[in-house]
């Protein structure tokens, strides 16, 4: 059996603790259905008062989502005490043996504690410019949904806590049980965060890579270079590119790439116009390619964007 510490934390979401305590429960109970032990002894834990457990060898502490809504209320959240508190207690236990797992704004605890230094990760998309600037020291991969760079475990935004407990499950107990508790529970699985990405929130933390963003959005019907993109940006392509990874975290055929999927997203939900005049619309000549990339980053297909 394994030993979980769940720490919830001041501020922290209550839908995010509430989804890895009900996760947790769930896969007890459908282990003793199958006539099989439960494989989670379950420790709630507050990180403001009172004792921590000891954890070691073989035992996890999860923290769920920091609920922040801006930078200045994350950096604010991060100093103090109950936060930093929380912080030791992860680097104890992870020094003693313990695996590690947070998501949201809780990743950057962990990066705060030191754990994630030279790992991958991923975090909330939204703070992934945040982060990566905080912390350059971390392999960030905002796109995914759970990285399971164990003994650390990461996941992106606020729901993305139940994509890590499916994860959890699945290593400390058995990926069979995973699967069942996604059925019990009716979740689908999620392997990317990319389809929930807007750029225009990224591009506009940075005056320069939202002047290139504006730019791209007014010359989408033509297929133009990514050297005209760093030129509207005021930037060489190399420091574009370099820029462009630190602020969005993605290059510049991505970034473009990004724009015209989502007015071509908007177009096929607002309008009946054929896929072969969005794609037109969008920059793309052959709309086989529009196709494509749809069903790779959205994982639909145009009819299915259509329908009600």
């Amino acid at each position: 059996m394994t030993r979980v510490a769940v720490l919830a934390l001041p501020g922290g979401l209550a839908s995010s603790l509430a989804i890895t305590l009900d996760a947790l429960e769930t896969a007890n109970d459908v282990s003793l259905r199958g006539g099989r032990k439960a494989p989670f002894e379950v420790i709630a834990v507050r990180a403001e008062r009172g004792g921590m457990p000891e954890l070691g060898r073989g035992d996890l502490l999860i923290m769920p989502g920091l609920g922040v809504r801006s930078e200045a209320e994350l950096i604010e959240g991060l100093a103090t005490p109950a936060v930093r508190r929380a912080a030791r207690f992860a680097a104890q236990a992870h020094m003693a043996g313990a695996c590690v797992a947070a998501s949201c704004a809780s990743t950057f605890i962990l990066a705060q504690a030191g754990l994630l230094s030279g790992r991958r990760a991923t975090t909330t998309w939204w703070l992934a410019p945040v982060f990566r600037r905080l912390h350059p020291e971390v392999a960030l991969v905002t796109e995914q949904i759970v990285v399971a760079d164990w003994p650390i475990a990461t996941a992106g935004a606020a729901m993305a806590q139940m994509d890590l407990m499916l994860a959890v499950v699945a290593k400390f107990a058995s990926p069979g049980l995973s699967e069942a508790c996604a059925r019990y529970l009716l979740l689908d699985q999620r392997r990317s965060q990319a389809p929930y990405m807007a750029v225009t929130f990224l591009a506009g933390q940075d005056a320069q890579i939202s002047r290139a963003e504006a730019w791209a959005r007014e010359h989408i019907a033509r297929d133009f270079s990514m050297d005209e993109l760093a030129a509207a940006a005021g930037l060489s392509p190399r420091t574009f590119a370099r820029r462009l990874a630190s602020v969005c975290g993605l290059s510049p055929v991505k970034f473009a790439q990004r724009i015209r999927m989502e007015a071509a997203e908007r177009l096929l939900e607002t309008t009946r116009l054929s896929v072969d005049e969005v794609a037109r619309r969008v920059g793309y000549a052959e709309p086989s390619t529009l196709r494509r990339l749809i069903r790779r980053e959205a994982r639909r297909s145009p009819a299915e964007l259509r329908r009600p």
